[in-house]
């Protein structure tokens, strides 16, 4: 079954609709790419996902072990590579609330930061830099 349906709106801007739930994201092209940058673009969206995956398994382990992580915030910054012009870096900082998490409560959420799906499914030629700052 579908998960998404894209329609291509011209000017290297897509509609995305989530069929589940019926939520929308339009993607742009980015100015350095001849596009307005009026929206996230798809590379922007790569690294949207692989920190918003990480963070989704940080609070299922979080949820299952009693931790609150709510106000978390993460700082997603992309890197990119020409030849081909692709995403090389993504560094995510994870800045948690200060909650006085116990050493074995941050250890135990630190480890399942590389396990999720999306780390798992990128090339291993992306780096991924991940960063905790508790």
């Amino acid at each position: 079954m579908t998960t998404i349906k894209t329609t291509y709106l011209g000017d290297l801007r897509t509609e995305n609709i989530h069929i589940q739930s019926g939520s929308k994201i339009i993607t742009d092209a980015p100015t350095d790419n001849r596009g307005k940058g009026e929206a996230f673009s798809p590379t922007d969206m790569l690294a949207t996902a692989l920190g918003n995956c990480i963070m989704t398994i940080m609070g299922i382990k979080a949820m299952d072990n009693g931790i609150d992580l709510v106000g978390t915030e993460l700082d997603i910054t992309k890197i990119m590579a020409e030849n081909p012009r692709r995403v090389s870096e993504v560094v995510i900082q994870f800045n948690f609330p200060k909650k006085g998490y116990s050493e074995d409560e941050k250890k135990l959420i630190e480890s399942v930061a590389g396990i999720s799906p999306v780390p798992l499914s990128v090339h291993p030629d992306l780096k991924q830099t991940i960063i905790f700052n508790w």
